[in-house]
């Protein structure tokens, strides 16, 4: 379509889950509840470790990166979703789509980067632990966590600029219930060419990369853990390392499932079912799956739990 043919948008209507009334308010209650449980579970354990010296440790100066990461990536699309379920008109202005846009990729990206670096953490402290002090320093660390928000930052920066500069003609109209880059990418009336050689090669460099950097992470450690001769000492250091590949698990198998799949086989309604989990469900997850699985974390709460009560 000619560009003088175009409307400058000035909103997106988000189409969301239903527009069926009896459907929208059990599911706000559902996602309300999630988000609740999501903002207590992951301000919760930054505190805690925040609280704790016995938690200042490398793997949970990233685990606290990681519920900070969790913390902002559903708050960047749960409030608004939230509000468009009960609304009569679902919309989102297009500085606010590009605002959710750019964070949402920013967050994934860098979360992707911290998973990275939490493997080879375990890598290093069960392969090298003699290296482990000078290896996992608190200035490497903080400038592991600083690259991982600005390589995100970065890479979502490109991402926003190429899609909002694109041509919106026709329908304002997103069959999603956020402003996510591939339900963009079909409205546009412009070539979406560049922008998926984009979104394949950054999305899939980010998440191959740090993918190949877990597994071999855990490959070493799985082989360094076979090699240990007292059963205690290697179900120990196997234990350590559980909480982060369940995390891993549920966070990279929707992800890769998502972006790296042919266009030919996209599905919008898809997209839906696999960006709640990974939007709304598993950030409120892994909270519950460093806490109840780590015996740190449970004596720490439990500490902090009785200083509180004893102090009154």
């Amino acid at each position: 379509m000619p560009e003088e043919n175009c409307t400058v948008l000035t909103e997106f209507i988000l189409l969301g889950f239903t527009d069926r009334l009896e459907v929208e308010i059990p599911l706000s209650g559902l996602f309300l509840l999630i988000y609740t449980t999501t903002l207590v579970g992951n301000a919760g354990l930054i505190l805690l470790v925040q609280l704790n010296a016995c938690l200042h440790t490398p793997m949970y100066y990233f685990l606290s990166s990681l519920s900070f990461l969790d913390l902002s990536c559903s708050s960047a699309i749960a409030p608004k979703m939230l509000v468009n379920l009960l609304a009569q008109r679902k919309t989102i202005s297009l500085i606010g789509c590009a605002t959710q846009t750019f964070l949402f990729a920013a967050f994934a990206d860098a979360e992707c980067l911290i998973l990275a670096a939490m493997a080879y953490d375990r890598y290093v402290a069960i392969c090298h632990p003699l290296l482990y002090t000078v290896a996992m320093s608190r200035r490497v660390c903080t400038s592991v966590v600083a690259g991982a928000y600005l390589g995100g930052g970065l890479t979502s920066l490109v991402h926003t600029s190429f899609t909002f500069t694109l041509l919106f003609c026709g329908s304002n109209v997103i069959n999603h219930f956020f402003c996510d880059i591939p339900p963009l990418l079909e409205l546009s009336c412009s070539s979406t060419h560049v922008n998926e050689i984009l979104l394949f090669t950054l999305c899939g460099f980010i998440q191959t990369s740090t993918f190949l950097t877990i597994a071999v992470s855990y490959a070493c450690i799985l082989s360094t853990i076979l090699r240990i001769r007292v059963a205690d000492s290697r179900h120990k250091a196997f234990y350590t390392c559980t909480s982060h590949l369940m995390a891993v698990g549920l966070f990279y198998g929707s992800l890769l499932f998502m972006y790296l799949q042919p266009s030919s086989s996209y599905s919008l309604d898809t997209d839906k079912v696999i960006s709640v989990f990974y939007t709304v469900v598993f950030p409120m997850l892994n909270p519950l799956i460093y806490s109840l699985r780590n015996k740190e974390v449970k004596d720490a709460l439990r500490r902090t739990v009785e200083r509180r009560v004893f102090s009154q």
